[in-house]
C-alpha cells in the first residue's frame, strides 16, 4: 500500500512539474511575441528614410529657421506648448539618426554627411537663436530657459530612451506618428540650442557652456540608441569589394563608435554623481537646517567642483550650532567630506533686529505727534494773519483785498507758481506823475509761451473786475 501510495505522489509531482514547463514556456512564447519586433522591421525601408532626412538644403533650411524662432518665442514667453511645437517642427533628428546608423551599418559617407550636416544645422541654429535673443527687447531669464543651463542624469534617461523610441518607431513597416512626435518632444534637441544663443546673446558663457552640454548629452544618446538598436536587429553591414578599403572603414566606423561610447558613459557617470550629490545636499539642508526654526537661512551655494557648502544665516550662529551642523552633514555619504562654511549676521541678531523695529516705531509715532501739534499751530497762525489783513482792509476802504483775490487766483489759474501786487509811480512827460496798478505773475515752467499769454489775458481781465480798476499791468 506504501509503494502504491509513494507512486501516486511521484506521479503528481511529476504532473504539477509539466504544468509548470508549460506555463513558463507559455509565458517565453507570451513575452517574446509581445515584445520582439524583429519580424516587424524594414531594413531598406529604414536605411533609406534615414538617409533622406540627413541632407540640409532649401526647404529644411528655412524649416530649421523657424523652429528655432519658435521654440525661442516659447523659452522666452516662458510658454511650454510653443516649445513643444517648436520641437514638432525640428529637423535636427535626421543627421543625429543618420550617425548612429552609418556607425552601426559602416556607412562611411553617410557618416560624413551627417556630421557635417549636424554642423552646419547647430551653427544656423545658434545664429539664429542669438540673433532673435539679441534684437528682442525683452530677455528675462525665464524658467523654460534656466531649466536647460544644468543637465541631470533625468536628461541623460530622457535622450537615450526617446532615442530608443524613434529608431525603434523608424525601423517598423509603415510610420508610428504619435512616437515620432512624442520622442521629438521628449529628447528637446532645439530648447538647449536656443538657450545656448540667448547665452551668447547676453554675454553669459556658463549659459552658453551648460546649455550645449546639454544638446551634446542628447545628440550622442540618441546616435548611441539608434546604434545600439540596429545592432541588435542585424542590420546588414557594407560590403565594400576592396578588402583594404572594407578594412579601413570598419576601424574608422569602430573608433568612432568607441569615441561615441567613451564621453557617453563618462557623462552618464559624471551627472549621475552630480545628481545624487544634489540631492543628498537638499535633503541636508531640509532636515538640519530649514527643520530648526532657531536658524534664519538666507541663501545656500554648493560647489561640487571644490567640494564646498556656504550657508549664509541671519543673526548670530552660536559655536556650538557650527560644530553641530558639521557633525551631521558627516552622516550624508556624498557629502560627508564637503567643507561646510558658515557665514553669519553677528552683530545683529532676529531679538534685535524687533526691538529695534519697536524703537523705531516708538520714535515715529512720537514724531507724528509733534507734527500733528505743529500743524494745528500752523493752522491757527493762518487764522490770525487772514482775520489781521480782513482788518486792514476794512479800516482802509481803498485797500485791495489781495489776500482773498490772491487765493480764488490759484483756485481759477492753478499754473501759478507767485503773484505779487503793488503801485507804481509813472510819469510819460516828466510833469504828471501817475499811480499804476501792477501785478507779477511767476508761472509755471512746463508751461509753453503761447499758452501762458493767453492766460494772462484771462488773469488780467478778471483781476481789472474783482480789483475794480481802470487798468492794470500784467509783469512777468
Amino acid at each position: 500500500m506504501d509503494e502504491i501510495k509513494n507512486e501516486e505522489i511521484d506521479k503528481s509531482k511529476e504532473a504539477v512539474k509539466q504544468d509548470a514547463k508549460g506555463l513558463w514556456e507559455s509565458f517565453k512564447t507570451f513575452m517574446h511575441e509581445l515584445l520582439d519586433f524583429r519580424h516587424d522591421t524594414d531594413q531598406e525601408a529604414t536605411i533609406e528614410a534615414i538617409k533622406n532626412d540627413v541632407p540640409f538644403k532649401g526647404a529644411t533650411a528655412w524649416i530649421l529657421i523657424c523652429s528655432i524662432f519658435v521654440a525661442s518665442i516659447g523659452l522666452n514667453a516662458n510658454s511650454t506648448a510653443v516649445v513643444i511645437g517648436a520641437m514638432l517642427i525640428s529637423p535636427l533628428m535626421g543627421p543625429i539618426l543618420g550617425i548612429g546608423m552609418s556607425i552601426a551599418i559602416n556607412d562611411i559617407d553617410t557618416l560624413k554627411k551627417s556630421m557635417i550636416n549636424l554642423a552646419t544645422m547647430i551653427v544656423l541654429s545658434l545664429l539664429t537663436a542669438f540673433l532673435f535673443f539679441f534684437l528682442f527687447p525683452l530677455r528675462e531669464e525665464t524658467s523654460e530657459l534656466l531649466g536647460r543651463v544644468k543637465p541631470d542624469i533625468r536628461d541623460v534617461l530622457i535622450a537615450f530612451f526617446g532615442g530608443l523610441a524613434l529608431i525603434i518607431a523608424r525601423t517598423k513597416k509603415g510610420t508610428i506618428a504619435s512616437v515620432i512626435f512624442g520622442v521629438a518632444i521628449a529628447t528637446a534637441l532645439m530648447p538647449p540650442l536656443c538657450t545656448a544663443g540667448y547665452g551668447l546673446a547676453i554675454g553669459k558663457l556658463d549659459y552658453f557652456l551648460g546649455a550645449m552640454y546639454l544638446f551634446t548629452i542628447n545628440a550622442i544618446f540618441i546616435a548611441l540608441a539608434t546604434f545600439i538598436v540596429l545592432k541588435l536587429l542585424g542590420f546588414t553591414m557594407i560590403r565594400y569589394v576592396n578588402s583594404a578599403k572594407r578594412k579601413r572603414i570598419a576601424r574608422i566606423a569602430s573608433v568612432v563608435a568607441l569615441l561615441v561610447m567613451i564621453p557617453a558613459v563618462l557623462t552618464f557617470i559624471k551627472v549621475y554623481n552630480e545628481t545624487i550629490i544634489n540631492a543628498n545636499y537638499k535633503q541636508f539642508l531640509a532636515q538640519e537646517v530649514e527643520a530648526n526654526e532657531n536658524l534664519w537661512l538666507q541663501r545656500k551655494k554648493i560647489d561640487v567642483k571644490d567640494k564646498t557648502i556656504n550657508l549664509y544665516f541671519n543673526g548670530k550662529i552660536t559655536p556650538a550650532t557650527v560644530t553641530d551642523l558639521r557633525n551631521e552633514l558627516k552622516n550624508y555619504d556624498k557629502i560627508k567630506d564637503f567643507t561646510l562654511n558658515i557665514n553669519a549676521n553677528e552683530s545683529r541678531s532676529a531679538d534685535d533686529i524687533s526691538l529695534s523695529l519697536e524703537r523705531a516705531f516708538s520714535d515715529l509715532d512720537q514724531k507724528n505727534n509733534i507734527i500733528s501739534g505743529l500743524q494745528k499751530e500752523i493752522e491757527g497762525l493762518k487764522g490770525i494773519i487772514s482775520n489781521l489783513n480782513r482788518t486792514i482792509e476794512q479800516k482802509d476802504k481803498n485797500t485791495i483785498p489781495f489776500s482773498s483775490i490772491a487765493k480764488d487766483a490759484k483756485i481759477r489759474f492753478n499754473e501759478i507758481k507767485e503773484i505779487r501786487f503793488s503801485k507804481v509811480l509813472r510819469t510819460k512827460d516828466f510833469i504828471k506823475v501817475d499811480t499804476v496798478p501792477e501785478a507779477s505773475i511767476v508761472w509755471s515752467k512746463k508751461l509753453k509761451e503761447d499758452y501762458i499769454a493767453k492766460k494772462e489775458k484771462e488773469l488780467q481781465q478778471w483781476l481789472q473786475k474783482e480789483m475794480k480798476l481802470d487798468t492794470l499791468i500784467i509783469k512777468k
